[in-house]
């Protein structure tokens, strides 16, 4: 059964799914109407982030233009560039068990592709949803969906999982920025 978070609620994964080894990260949405002319392309992107809050080189920043972090532990399926349809629009797949033992947290953040000079932000953008599911067995183990109204941004972080007391933990984020993937890139990236 699946547990529906809210906007900063955990999940402990290594205790309510014991055994859990691969989990998938499904993200969706879908696009309002709008008069910019220009279609929407929203992309997912992952962080993998060591205990300074950095990541420990490049290749462990995982988007549509590197599909696999360089211990094999994350690979992202490709970029949706229409959002269509009920089911997930991207999907990260993470092998819990070659994650990096460096790396504390896994960071997924979503951006609207050229968002200033298209004129978009999520306030087009509805149904938006983050989940995690068992990819053994396909089981939805949580969601969290947003519900807030971000008018004005352009990128939102939509959750975190990370590793406390050497237990797998996922907390729904839902922090909108107003914002490009490069501000997060210089956040993030070990410099």
């Amino acid at each position: 059964m699946s547990v529906k978070l809210s906007k900063g609620h955990r999940i402990n994964l290594s205790k309510d799914t014991p055994g859990l080894t691969k989990v998938a990260i499904g993200l969706g949405w879908d696009v309002n109407p709008t008069d910019t002319g220009t279609e929407f392309d929203l992309d997912v992107s992952v962080f993998m982030l060591g205990d300074n809050g950095k990541i420990p080189e490049d290749e462990y920043f995982v988007f549509y233009n590197n599909l696999k972090s360089p211990d094999g532990s994350v690979k992202h399926w490709g970029d949706n560039r229409t959002g269509e349809g009920k089911q997930d629009d991207e999907t990260i797949e993470i092998d819990l068990t070659n994650v990096n033992l460096s790396i504390e947290e896994l960071l997924f953040v979503v951006t609207i592709h050229e968002a200033e000079k298209r004129r978009q932000n999520f306030g087009q953008v509805k149904n938006s949803f983050i989940r995690v599911y068992d990819l053994n067995t396909q089981e939805e183990i949580t969601k969290y969906e947003l519900e807030e109204d971000f008018s004005r941004e352009t990128a939102i972080e939509f959750g975190r999982l990370y590793k406390k007391n050497s237990e797998w933990r996922f907390q729904a984020v839902g922090t909108g920025y107003n914002t490009g993937l490069q501000t997060f890139v210089d956040k993030y990236v070990y410099s």
